[in-house]
């Protein structure tokens, strides 16, 4: 109960500091937005060597790898703010208080979860006149993955904001990982028009998996193999993050 309560605490903080400045999600949809009008149409031409080729498709197929896009960028760079606390001794006087450690991860990647899913939903809805069309239940299972994905991403920022400790240092670690797991997840374009070697590295991106699940979904094919098996993957790493930056959160204090 106390680890709930404390969540609570630190969520609630840092979802009022996020709602004085709610700019922040505006700007957040701006570019996938751009890349909705500008990029899917360019999808049909590509889709009809898949075999199919209409726009409703090229958004089904466009959509939910933008996405777990959004949530791989969101997500991988909210360390930058961990950062701007620490400088101001924020995190350390957090420290000192009986409020879990774990609590203190937590409130602040539930603030991220919640930040990209109204993200997600405002893509989504300005899809559905270009033609997506899904059904809400099959939709509310995919943004279920999109949380866990973003709880990913964002504890592994913290993780690593934590392990550097240094703005420009973190920059470049954030985007050695980012571009190529979002270029091998096929988030951008289905990673079956890539050549064979290709696809074979990719297998081994996990987020690649989640793309998969998330495109199941969106489709309707909930008892495709990729839907539990991409929750199952991203739930155990999920866990295992948060653990590691637990740790580095607690290990703070010593």
């Amino acid at each position: 109960m106390k680890l709930l309560r404390d969540t609570w605490l630190i969520f609630q903080r840092h979802m009022r500091l996020m709602l004085r400045t709610p700019i922040w999600i505006f700007l957040g949809v701006t570019q996938p937005i751009v890349y909705l009008i500008l990029f899917a149409p360019m999808l049909k031409p590509a889709l009809a060597s898949l075999g199919t080729g209409s726009m409703a498709d090229a958004y089904r197929i466009y959509v939910p790898g933008m996405l777990v896009a959004l949530a791989i960028a969101g997500g991988l760079y909210v360390g930058f703010g961990l950062l701007a606390e620490l400088r101001a001794g924020i995190v350390e006087r957090a420290r000192v208080t009986p409020v879990s450690r774990v609590a203190l991860l937590l409130g602040r990647a539930l603030r991220d979860v919640v930040s990209l899913l109204v993200q997600g939903a405002i893509i989504t809805v300005l899809s559905i006149p270009f033609g997506l069309l899904v059904d809400i239940r099959y939709l509310l299972l995919a943004f279920l993955l999109l949380a866990l994905i973003t709880l990913l991403t964002s504890a592994v920022s913290y993780g690593i904001a934590l392990r550097i400790g240094n703005e420009g240092a973190l920059g470049q670690v954030i985007n050695n990982v980012a571009q190529p797991l979002m270029l091998l997840s096929g988030c951008l374009l289905p990673i079956a028009l890539a050549p064979g070697w290709l696809q074979g590295i990719a297998a081994w991106n996990p987020l690649g998996w989640a793309v998969d699940g998330m495109r199941a979904l969106f489709a309707g094919h909930v008892a495709n193999d990729a839907v539990w098996q991409s929750t199952v993957i991203i739930a155990v790493l999920t866990v295992l993050a948060l653990s590691w930056t637990a740790r580095k959160f607690a290990r703070g204090n010593r």
